[in-house]
């Protein structure tokens, strides 16, 4: 005869089973929980798994836990990680029509990107992974990249020349140090910190949010807000596991990435206003006049036709529309 405490342990197990998710999905990234992309992704997980009344369970892993941007990308495609928020300057290196947001001065404002990210040219964008083993929704983002640097302050293109300046792993970022002179150097990032305190580079850019959860004004003299490209995240579902959602699940998980979206901007916006009267007591913030920042954009232009075949014409033609629209 069964024992009742046996019984009982049965019961809850059976019981904990039924209510077990259907799907168990692993959202791998970078950046560490504090900043607002890593508040935006367990906003995210919350979200699924309220909406979709626990059907859904999302494991959310920070802090590059599962190794870097590239590696996260190559774990999704095999499935291993179903979900992940890499930079397309990151994700150029598999689908090279995606870093054209990485072009230098391409989006003037937070008004135009938004525009952009968020519309057709956006959407088009994204669809060119769909040939990657992968599904994109949106856009995420850090907000406008800046440079900064241990040499001189920044106040125009010829004050690169000579720097080393450490970008991400992409061909456009560096093509552009190149073509402002500067010596660009390919660095994961989380080695920038120590790169930058031990001199094997001078400067780096990024936006406020990166410069401040990793406390890189600590090893910089001088930082020019250039707003010199958005640094965006694309939200990207493996297209094996995105396939085998229901209908209604699908609808589920794309409203809420857009939910997530709207926190990742708000807290973006939050931080910033904050974070750089901090960075101020460190270093040295240089703001770029209207006819400086015309120098940066016109200097930029010729790595914007170096690329043109790359990202092609229809889209780049597609975004230039948007903007002057």
């Amino acid at each position: 005869m069964m024992k009742k405490p046996l019984i009982a342990a049965l019961a809850l197990l059976m019981s904990t089973s039924a209510l077990a998710a259907e799907f168990n999905f692993t959202f791998a990234h970078v950046l560490i929980d504090e900043t607002p992309n890593g508040q935006a992704a367990l906003a995210f997980a919350k979200e699924v798994k309220e909406k979709s009344n626990g059907r859904i369970d999302i494991n959310v892993l920070s802090a590059a836990k599962l190794g870097g941007d590239v590696e996260i990308i190559e774990q999704l495609q095999m499935n291993m990680v179903q979900i992940a928020m890499p930079p397309t300057a990151t994700l150029g290196n598999f689908e090279p029509r995606v870093q054209i947001l990485d072009l230098p001065f391409l989006l003037p404002s937070k008004e135009i990107m938004m525009k952009v990210l968020d519309g057709p040219a956006g959407r088009k964008i994204l669809d060119t992974l769909e040939n990657h083993d992968m599904h994109a929704v949106n856009f995420w983002g850090a907000g406008f990249r800046h440079m900064t640097n241990n040499v001189r302050p920044i106040e125009e293109p010829t004050d690169l020349k000579g720097l080393k300046m450490r970008t991400m792993q992409s061909p456009i970022l560096l093509s552009t140090y190149r073509n402002f002179d500067a010596n660009p150097t390919a660095m994961a990032y989380t080695e920038v910190y120590n790169g930058l305190q031990q001199g094997v580079i001078e400067g780096q850019e990024n936006p406020i949010a990166n410069i401040t959860s990793k406390k890189f004004y600590e090893v910089q003299k001088y930082m020019t807000l250039t707003s010199n490209a958005y640094h965006g995240y694309a939200t990207i579902v493996n297209k094996q596991a995105w396939e085998s959602l229901p209908e209604d699940l699908q609808v589920v998980m794309t409203d809420a990435f857009d939910y997530a979206r709207g926190v990742s901007r708000t807290l973006t916006d939050e931080l910033e206003a904050s974070a750089l009267d901090n960075i101020k007591k460190y270093t040295q913030v240089t703001t770029l006049s209207k006819a400086q920042m015309e120098a940066f954009i016109e200097a930029s232009k010729p790595v914007h036709e170096e690329f043109r075949k790359t990202v092609t014409s229809d889209l780049l033609d597609l975004v230039y529309q948007e903007i002057k629209n």
